[in-house]
């Protein structure tokens, strides 16, 4: 899966930590989300897009092989 999740930050200019504590996960987490190491939750996927206000779908994208 892929993620503007990084490029949503630097629109807003704001730091991992900043996102982790308005979604509720560590910073680590975010990174994780943002290097494709984790996939999150629907419910922080859906907390992540609402905070950009966002769709998910505009946000997160399965790649073929998903």
């Amino acid at each position: 899966m892929r993620n503007s999740v990084k490029v949503e930050r630097a629109i807003k200019n704001i730091t991992q930590q900043e996102l982790a504590e308005a979604v509720g996960v560590s910073r680590q987490t975010i990174n994780f989300i943002e290097t494709g190491r984790y996939m999150p939750s629907t419910i922080v996927a859906l907390k992540i897009a609402k905070y950009f206000g966002r769709h998910a779908d505009e946000i997160f994208q399965l790649e073929e092989n998903d």
